[in-house]
């Protein structure tokens, strides 16, 4: 690598490092509501009170009021219950499933104590209402509390509203991180109940930790054909992605084909899948509390602390007297584990698994990618990392041949350079009549102008693959690789700190942005392409290392080995002499110009 290379290299790293402090000064996001001091643990409940402070919904309309429980002014009751895979809390204050702590995954890679409340990953955690809690008006939710007894396999929620409405959950653990829930609305009264549309809340999508940026936080829901994922970006709806925008305060998705729809952050899902497809889907942003043990945590991170919640949209309906109506759900609270979740969704045949975020054309990628690495490390019993890298080896190797043929057809077209430019300087007061000659040329000689460039072409869809399934790998979280802690982090070994700068030093984008350069400054220029433009692409690999300085390790290690591979393989066959086939000689009329 050349001085130049150097230089350049050192301030695209600087300018990267530099991009999102000088982004957050110059576009502040908006002050934080102050927490509460009070905050603590009850004891012997597993319920934090920061939890209980009324936190409003951010309204679709002026006119709308925070949940109706948490302005009751009722004391809470709550009920624990646990199998060997979660512990399930639920609520009197909405009648509904208020949290669920994964007893598998620690709520930080490497926390301790991880039997702590606070500690383990928790779903719906904070949030402003618990999972079946309903919204409709006090002519279907009363005050919102409820009355919860313990059953033979579960939890009971009732009430009974002074219009004779009588509202029944039932709530049974199942396997595999489901919950089997039925909702129950009686008429006892003596005349009929007109029920308003009602709002069934499916969660919170949450930030899992005091490191957690937010931005993989979402809701996801599928019409039976496609999913749609709606986040942060959708409601910043910024310019660019950088610049402020005209914010969104409400999501509305779906015509009767709600299938079902889930709250996620970037390893774990809240998934409600309902008996019957729900109208529409409802989204929107909440603001949360945040945990005095994360400003412990994490005393930088002092922005707002921005949830989603959502809710499955039914419609109006009257109840005869003695009538009855009844809503069957399943829901999902665990892991993005590929393997449980295709489970899930061949029993119920509704493509749960979606949730990973496997849909569309590069999702397929990304599901064959997700189950090699899998099956590479079980079988082998390596780590993740050597998995990677053994995955990388063999798609290098089966696009090996595609690749050689690639740079025989870059010699060919380099050692032919001298009869193509022959062909422009003959045909150059003609441009038409220039690019058909040239073409006939090159088609007679057997070379094709992007024949270099097609074994990248043909392998970006193996790169976006890798890219979708790294981001929501849970099996990465948490694994270690030579110096790397977390492959589903950057890896980070220090930060810089500069005056208001805080700069993490990320080693293996650095080396994976020093091969990408390496790989540029070897590979042969493709003949005809303008200089300005062959010295631009020689730099290109700079622009990937901005975008990618700051993702997972695994994916950054993917495409450093990718490319010390396919140095490997210019180093191996730059040498070999090109095969150049026999030239066409232009006939004596050609060469007066005329046919």
């Amino acid at each position: 690598m050349d001085r130049k290379s150097i230089v350049i290299l050192v301030v695209c790293f600087l300018m990267l490092a530099a991009w999102m402090p000088l982004m957050n000064r110059l576009y502040p996001p908006p002050p934080r509501a102050a927490v509460d001091p009070t905050a603590a643990t009850v004891a012997g409940t597993n319920v934090s009170v920061a939890a209980e402070r009324p936190v409003p919904v951010l309204p679709a309309t002026p006119a709308s009021a925070p949940h109706a429980f948490l302005t009751a002014g009722v004391p809470e009751a709550v009920f624990v219950l646990a199998n060997d895979l979660a512990r399930y809390t639920f609520t009197s204050h909405g009648g509904g499933l208020k949290s669920v702590e994964l007893l598998k995954f620690p709520e930080t890679v490497g926390a301790k104590n991880a039997t702590n409340i606070g500690s383990l990953a928790t779903l719906n955690n904070l949030a402003p209402a618990p999972v079946l809690a309903t919204a409709g008006g006090t002519t279907l939710e009363g005050d919102g509390v409820f009355h919860l007894t313990r059953t033979a396999t579960g939890v009971r929620a009732e009430k009974t509203l002074t219009n004779g409405l009588v509202l029944v959950k039932t709530f049974e653990l199942s396997t595999n991180y489901l919950v089997a829930a039925s909702v129950r609305l009686s008429n006892t009264s003596a005349e009929s109940l007109a029920l308003p549309v009602q709002h069934w809340i499916i969660g919170t999508a949450t930030p899992m930790s005091p490191l957690d940026d937010g931005l993989s936080v979402g809701m996801l829901w599928y019409s039976g054909t496609a999913a749609t994922e709606i986040g942060l970006s959708w409601f910043d709806n910024r310019f660019l992605g950088c610049f402020p925008g005209t914010p969104r305060f409400e999501y509305r998705g779906g015509q009767t084909n709600v299938v079902w729809a889930a709250v996620h952050n970037q390893f774990f899902a809240l998934a409600t899948m309902p008996s019957d497809k729900a109208d529409e889907v409802i989204c929107r942003p909440v603001e949360l509390p945040r945990p005095l043990e994360w400003l412990v945590q994490a005393p930088t991170k002092t922005g707002p602390l921005k949830g989603f919640e959502t809710a499955l949209v039914y419609p109006a309906q009257t109840l005869a007297p003695g009538q009855a109506t009844e809503r069957r759900f399943y829901l999902f609270a665990g892991p993005k584990e590929y393997r449980i979740l295709d489970q899930i969704g061949n029993s119920f045949g509704n493509d749960v698994e979606q949730v990973m975020g496997f849909s569309g054309f590069f999702g397929w990628f990304a599901k064959v990618l997700l189950l090699s690495m899998n099956g590479l490390q079980s079988t082998l019993h390596v780590g993740y990392g050597w998995a990677i890298i053994l995955i990388t080896i063999i798609i290098k190797l089966l696009f090996w041949p595609l690749t050689q043929a690639s740079t025989r057809s870059m010699k060919r077209m380099q050692a032919l350079q001298p009869q193509m430019n022959a062909l422009k300087e003959k045909y150059k007061e003609d441009a038409a009549k220039m690019n058909q000659k040239l073409m006939a040329f090159m088609k007679e000689n057997k070379v094709s102008p992007l024949g270099g460039c097609l074994p990248m072409v043909i392998q970006l869809p193996i790169f976006f693959g890798f890219y979708r399934m790294i981001q929501s790998a849970i099996e990465l979280r948490g694994e270690s690789f030579l110096w790397v802690a977390d492959l589903a982090k950057p890896d980070t070994l220090f930060r810089i700190h500069m005056g208001t700068f805080d700069i993490p030093f990320n080693l293996l984008p650095l080396l994976m942005g020093g091969t990408m350069l390496w790989q540029s400054h070897l590979t042969p220029a493709t003949p005809g392409v303008d200089p300005m433009q062959q010295k631009m692409m020689k730099y290109m690999p700079l622009m990937f290392l901005f975008m990618l300085y700051n993702f997972s390790a695994g994916l950054t290690l993917y495409w450093t080995v990718q490319n010390l591979l396919s140095i490997l393989q210019m180093k191996l066959t730059r040498n070999q002499p090109a095969v150049v086939p026999a030239v066409v000689v232009p006939t004596r009329k050609d060469s007066k110009g005329k046919r």
